[in-house]
């Protein structure tokens, strides 16, 4: 037979188990950044932050729990109709971050199902009030009027909007081949545009090229002909002072003793040789009447010599 049990022992191990679940129920320990909000009969007693906590057993409760990190919560697509009638498909995430835990619980059911439609009828007001081609143009404009709609609506839930991003925007197939068409059309024209003024880039280089060649071309002509303008002149003038020399040292020989009878000599063999000449190249030979004017020419061409020797000296 099984030996009975004591009363006394049964009520220990009891006593030992309800102490036990009244232990896991007053501990509670908040992981960081965690937020519990605590009610006290069913009345908002306190806020528990990151840590460890003991609660009042059978009284208090754990009613909500918040993380306080940065969310990211997506925005489903949506049809929005922009200011030109074309319907587009439109979605995007917005990020959040609950700043007060008790108005997050207390102040509205559910903060990002909220947050989330009110972005959607936000982006649908802004979308109305842009063309299509701008809504590519202005998206940064978009994000910027959502999170002032979003983050004004929702100071009262204790929940701060940090940015708002548009993920697609979506227009009709019908559109897209148009649009597609546009920007080739564009890309053609741009590439025309460019050729064109490469084309009148290097028109202009290369008159400027011919340009700056017939300049320099000229100024080599200029200075060449100036050069030998130059070298002429030079020429000529050392030309005339060997001529001049000679008729100085000429004219001093004839005035030194025996100098007009050298001159009187070369003169008559200077005409003999010419008259020679004469002769030679000519068929009709030319003698002079008188011979005797030999003697006369060479008299006159002496004192002609003698006359400039003087002036000379």
């Amino acid at each position: 037979m099984l030996a009975a049990v004591n009363p006394l022992t049964i009520v220990l191990i009891g006593l030992l188990v309800v102490g036990f679940v009244v232990l896991v129920t007053v501990i509670r320990i908040v992981p960081q950044k965690r937020a519990y909000i605590v009610e006290r009969l069913g009345k908002y007693h306190k806020t528990l932050n990151a840590g460890f906590h003991i609660l009042a057993p059978f009284v208090d409760r754990v009613s909500y729990r918040h993380t306080l990190k940065e969310q990211a919560v997506d925005v489903p697509p949506q049809q929005c109709i922009t200011k030109d009638n074309i319907a587009v498909e439109v979605d995007g995430i917005l990020y959040m971050q609950v700043v007060d835990p008790k108005k997050a619980s207390y102040g509205i059911d559910n903060y990002r199902f909220a947050a989330t439609q009110l972005a959607q009828t936000t982006m649908r007001s802004v979308m109305g009030k842009l063309d299509l081609d701008k809504t590519f143009e202005e998206r940064e404009k978009i994000n910027t009027v959502i999170v002032e709609a979003v983050d004004k609506a929702s100071d009262p839930w204790g929940v701060k909007v940090t940015r708002y991003e548009v993920k697609n925007i979506l227009p009709p197939q019908s559109i897209k081949d148009a649009m597609e068409k546009q920007m080739r059309a564009e890309r053609e024209k741009r590439a025309t545009i460019a050729e064109s003024e490469g084309d009148r880039q290097a028109k202009i280089n290369r008159a400027e090229g011919d340009r700056q060649e017939m300049i320099a071309r000229s100024e080599g002509e200029k200075q060449k002909r100036i050069n030998e303008a130059e070298g002429r002149a030079v020429e000529i003038q050392r030309v005339a002072e060997a001529t001049a020399e000679g008729i100085r040292k000429i004219a001093a020989s004839i005035n030194e003793k025996g100098g007009a009878d050298a001159v009187n000599l070369r003169i008559a063999q200077q005409y003999l040789d010419e008259f020679g000449k004469l002769a030679k190249t000519n068929n009709t030979m030319i003698i002079p009447s008188d011979l005797a004017d030999i003697a006369g020419i060479i008299k006159t061409a002496s004192s002609v010599l003698k006359t400039t020797g003087g002036a000379s000296a």
